[in-house]
């Protein structure tokens, strides 16, 4: 995962240049710095540059690294829009990657986070999921949520779910932000943040 520099009369110029030099489109070139220079005859604009591509086979290479050190063959499926990067890991012990209420691929999706912005001044948006975990996790989520928000209507009381995640607990807000009834809050602190879904006032 290389940094480039390009230096041309202009930004437009620069980025020409990094486009020919590094053979790929507009589409696949992060632009991480841009810093002007001025002498006494002239002006320039100097540029620094990754190539997208290398940012995902060093994604790639590593996830494959670590779940290998792991004891799990894996195989991976890399989704791209724009600057968001997603990562399906197909392996032969998913549980083992997945881990405890999924503590093990959200500690691969932050770990790998980490290693790749610490290298960007604007973050990309990396998502790490194990055969489709994330996914039904989610619908899980919200399907859980709205059945106790209509237990918290029926009843009168508020519920408290139990401790979750913050991409969980967003995923709780969501379901219920247009509710007619209930709103909710989250409480607590790490790693015990639990949600809690309220009544409205009538």
């Amino acid at each position: 995962m290389n940094k480039y520099y390009y230096e041309g009369k202009t930004k437009e110029a620069a980025i020409e240049l990094a486009l020919q030099e590094l053979k790929i489109s507009d589409e696949d070139l992060v632009i991480n710095n841009i810093e002007e220079k001025s002498g006494l005859l002239k002006k320039s604009v100097k540029i620094e540059v990754l190539n997208i591509n290398e940012v995902i086979s060093f994604i790639k290479d590593t996830i494959s690294e670590i779940t290998k050190n792991m004891g799990a063959e894996a195989n991976l499926e890399v989704r791209r829009r724009e600057n968001n990067i997603s990562v399906t890991i197909f392996s032969d012990n998913n549980s083992i990657l997945i881990g405890k209420n999924g503590k093990n691929v959200a500690a691969l999706q932050l770990l790998i986070r980490q290693m790749v912005n610490s290298k960007l001044n604007s973050p990309l948006g990396i998502i790490i999921d194990v055969g489709n975990y994330k996914e039904k996790r989610a619908k899980n989520i919200e399907y859980l949520a709205k059945k106790l928000a209509r237990e918290a209507y029926k009843t009168k009381t508020e519920v408290t779910m139990d401790s979750m995640n913050s991409y969980e607990r967003r995923i709780v807000h969501e379901a219920l932000a247009e509710d007619k009834y209930v709103y909710t809050e989250s409480v607590g602190e790490e790693p015990n943040r639990r949600v809690v879904i309220k009544l409205k006032e009538e």
